[in-house]
């Protein structure tokens, strides 16, 4: 198998010398980051502590920028996001979201467009233009804001608030959750994916199985299970 071949090579003319990525400490935004640090001279990761469930997640997310060598710097945005099972603790995340029953209970309203609006300032302040999320459109999980369609949107608007090119790079966008788990493997990340990511809605890390921790009981966790099964089935773990 040879590297990288899910993805075309990034051009250095397509993008400048340092990378910010979203890192929330789940397996797509650390795939992400790895993918970052193979065509970026520099990386650094940003998190957002936004009142969600649990804080394993930004743990985690610090473990492994460490573990990778990267700067991260965590914001503090509790209070600004509401309407989700992610910040309402008592919701059920496998639900339907009960403000639009189409959604996913877990879809927090205007989360990506104020992460990436925050990003983006973040980044021109320390002279970086170029962005890098998570976001999948193939596996999205009927999150309308992980569509390359919105972040196509929020490019053109940020490049226009900042008068400067933003460029959002989503090296999942068009990636099953099996061929993420085909990517890590092929950036060589298959013990940290593993080992250290955490995708679980509820936080739970007391169990460990061939594909993580996690229970699957909420829709974070069975995605996951389905898609490393779904890539060991194929060959691309060997």
């Amino acid at each position: 198998m040879s590297a990288l071949n899910l993805l075309p090579t990034l051009k250095p003319a397509e993008h400048g010398e340092t990378a910010l990525v979203l890192l929330s400490g789940g397996q797509d935004s650390t795939t992400c980051l790895y993918w970052a640090l193979h065509y970026f001279p520099k990386v650094e990761a940003l998190g957002f502590h936004y009142g969600q469930k649990h804080a394993v997640e930004l743990e985690q997310a610090r473990k492994i920028a460490d573990r990778a060598g990267v700067p991260f710097t965590v914001l503090d945005l509790r209070g600004l996001l509401r309407g989700s099972a992610l910040t309402e603790h008592e919701q059920d995340v496998s639900a339907a979201h009960p403000l639009a029953p189409h959604l996913p209970a877990a879809f927090v309203p205007g989360r990506n467009a104020l992460f990436l609006t925050l990003a983006a300032s973040y980044g021109f302040t320390r002279g970086i233009h170029d962005l890098v999320g998570g976001m999948c459109q193939t596996d999205y999980s009927g999150y309308p804001d992980c569509r390359r369609e919105f972040i196509d949107a929020m490019e053109r608007a940020l490049s226009l608030a900042l008068d400067t090119p933003i460029r959002i790079h989503t090296p999942l966008m068009h990636l099953t959750k099996a061929e993420t788990w085909r990517l890590a493997r092929e950036l060589g990340i298959l013990d940290v994916i593993v080992e250290l990511t955490h995708t679980d809605y509820n936080g739970d890390r007391s169990e460990r199985h061939p594909w993580g921790y996690g229970r699957l009981d909420n829709p974070a966790s069975i995605l996951r299970a389905r898609g490393y099964e779904e890539a060991k089935a194929r060959g691309w773990l060997d």
